[in-house]
């Protein structure tokens, strides 16, 4: 692992820790996670990926609050991680985990149906016979 990797490492757990403990904006909900943080090579932009449970309007307004709150996330990570720079952040919404389960779902649904329809299919078979 070189070292940006285990910069961007430990960034996340540390951002994660800020918005669990530190930050308390209401617009911030309790099941928001940091998914992974990317960190440019000079160490100047990170986009930090979050994942958040909720409707869309929840996500909408966790976004803005993070984003305002970049400022005290940046100085906070100062504090806490021995870097030279601390990057300015950018925060990106990261529905991965979302998406997966709705395909799963759709897969899920898909399954049960060609079951019913093997059933039915055999079903009429024997009456049939």
């Amino acid at each position: 692992m070189d070292r940006i990797e285990k910069i961007s490492k430990e960034m996340q757990k540390v951002i994660s820790m800020i918005i669990r403990d530190e930050i308390k904006d209401p617009r911030v909900p309790l099941l928001t996670s940091v998914i992974s943080v990317d960190v440019a090579k000079d160490l100047k932009y990170a986009k930090v990926y979050i994942s958040i449970l909720g409707n869309s309007d929840e996500k909408k307004n966790c976004m803005i609050a993070l984003s305002k709150s970049a400022g005290f996330i940046r100085h906070v990570i100062g504090e806490k991680m021995i870097i030279r720079y601390v990057p300015e952040l950018t925060f990106k919404l990261d529905e991965t985990i979302e998406k997966g389960a709705y395909m799963s779902a759709l897969i899920d649904k898909a399954v049960k149906n060609d079951s019913n329809k093997i059933k039915q299919s055999d079903d009429n078979d024997k009456n049939k016979n």
